[in-house]
């Protein structure tokens, strides 16, 4: 049975103008052009798509534009560290559009596991949409343990998989041994996805599938079809490409976006503060195009 939202979900970038001003047309040019390079599924405004400085109205934009625009289905991440915020930006999402939410752990508060138990139910009660949990602790501080969400896949119908960049791989093994049948838990993590399915895994929410989506899926198909051999060597081809979309001076996602100028696609630069494109990564970026035999 295929996951419910495929196996292979580019978390996209979120296209802005020379002014910093949204592209909407940029993105949507760019959610075709994925779209065309096999994705099952794209998240939009997730942290790839630099939701901690796009406003609710620029997403819903976003978001009502590329419904329009592809044929597959659009997760919008609408996650906050307030609760009411979060709400509201879910079922504004679900009115335009969206077939899924993405929702990220709240940041920077520290929530108990109590209060994050509280925040997820609440939005999982306002909403018809089906939820994916997005478990991020090196960006949002705090990590969303597998007791909570395996409570949390139990008691709703509709948070129903979790976006892992946990990085542990264990207590990832455990959560698929206990979740209940349907709750599904894609790789966050680009560098660990092969790790991942190994324990259980359903397929990926990924940054390089911008420019790797073709590998992606066949390294996908390998592995459910038990060529293991054939996986293990797309993944190693991969690994620049998973080295590359992250770093201490060019934090995701400046890489991709540095690669969408190399491919003449959409993207921008980043809104501050994430700082400006460190020199030498658009060489970098060509470097790994003509790795995988792009150029």
């Amino acid at each position: 049975m295929n996951p419910r939202f495929g196996r292979v979900i580019t978390a996209m970038i979120t296209p802005f103008n020379s002014d910093g001003s949204l592209d909407v047309q940029g993105a949507c040019d760019l959610a075709q052009w994925l779209a065309e390079q096999g994705n099952n599924a794209l998240v939009l405004a997730g942290t790839t798509g630099e939701s901690p400085t796009i406003t609710q109205d620029e997403q819903i934009q976003l978001v009502e534009a590329v419904v329009q625009a592809v044929d597959i289905p659009v997760i919008a991440g609408a996650g906050s560290n307030d609760t009411g915020s979060a709400i509201t930006n879910t079922q504004r999402c679900e009115q335009a559009g969206a077939k899924g939410i993405l929702s990220v752990t709240p940041y920077y508060n520290r929530p108990s596991q109590a209060g994050l138990y509280e925040h997820y139910l609440r939005i999982s009660d306002s909403t018809e949409l089906p939820i994916m949990l997005y478990d991020i602790p090196i960006r949002t501080g705090r990590k969303l343990e597998s007791e909570t969400m395996l409570r949390l896949a139990e008691e709703t119908e509709n948070i129903v998989a979790v976006k892992d960049a946990a990085g542990d791989i264990e207590a990832t093994a455990e959560l698929v041994a206990q979740a209940p049948d349907g709750f599904e838990v894609y790789s966050g993590e680009d560098a660990l996805t092969l790790q991942l399915l190994a324990v259980g895994a359903v397929g990926t929410v990924s940054v390089a599938s911008h420019w790797t989506t073709p590998e992606t899926v066949s390294l996908m198909e390998s592995f459910f079809s038990g060529d293991l051999d054939k996986a293990k060597q797309i993944n190693q081809q991969l690994i620049p490409s998973y080295d590359f979309e992250s770093g201490d001076l060019n934090p995701n996602p400046i890489p991709t976006k540095a690669m969408m100028k190399v491919l003449g696609l959409p993207g921008g630069d980043c809104r501050l503060p994430m700082g400006p494109e460190p020199e030498g990564l658009q060489e970098k970026a060509r470097d790994i195009l003509e790795g995988l035999g792009r150029l």
